[in-house]
């Protein structure tokens, strides 16, 4: 890939290091790491995922597809790892992407079924290590989503926050509609 090629591509590992800053930014200085590390790499998944990816499991389109993947579809519940898919994707959705769903689907009840679908996953999990992060999780599922929120509105504000370009003469330019 020449430079324009590294200027458009953004790899799992940056987007992971770009969530990571921005979640610690909306945390604050007291926060689990584990927690935040694990955060970040939902979040830079679906940054980096289609919702047409047939190799993995694709980023859901909408709270729609969650409910007709994990809520009418029950054949997965009695693995960890289909549960933690269902308990993050609410949690994307229900958090990041908060404003847009929130005309269309019921934000708290979502978000009640992504808590429980991490704590179910808990349960089901073999290694005692990830089922007390997925355990934690759920029952912190509430404080991140609103962090979730708080990120995508900040990173939605964030192109309004940097000055306009100035001309020769020291006068802003005219805005430009995108």
């Amino acid at each position: 890939m020449g430079p324009l090629g590294d200027l458009l591509a953004t790899d799992q590992r940056q987007a992971l290091e770009f969530f990571v800053l921005r979640l610690q930014d909306v945390s604050g200085p007291v926060v689990d790491r584990e927690e935040l590390l694990y955060h970040a790499s939902v979040l830079s998944h679906h940054a980096v995922t289609s919702t047409a990816d047939a190799r993995e499991w694709a980023a859901p389109a909408n709270l729609s597809t969650v409910f007709d993947a994990f809520v009418l579809d029950t054949s997965g519940h009695q693995h960890s790892l289909v549960l933690e898919r269902a308990g993050a994707q609410c949690l994307l959705l229900t958090g990041f992407f908060e404003d847009q769903m929130r005309q269309r689907h019921n934000i708290r009840w979502f978000a009640e079924l992504g808590a429980a679908f991490f704590t179910h996953a808990a349960r089901r999990e073999s290694a005692a290590h990830k089922a007390r992060l997925l355990s934690a999780i759920g029952a912190r599922f509430e404080m991140w989503r609103q962090r979730y929120a708080l990120l995508s509105r900040d990173l939605r504000d964030a192109p309004y926050l940097f000055p306009r370009p100035s001309r020769p003469d020291g006068s802003a330019t005219a805005s430009s509609p995108v």
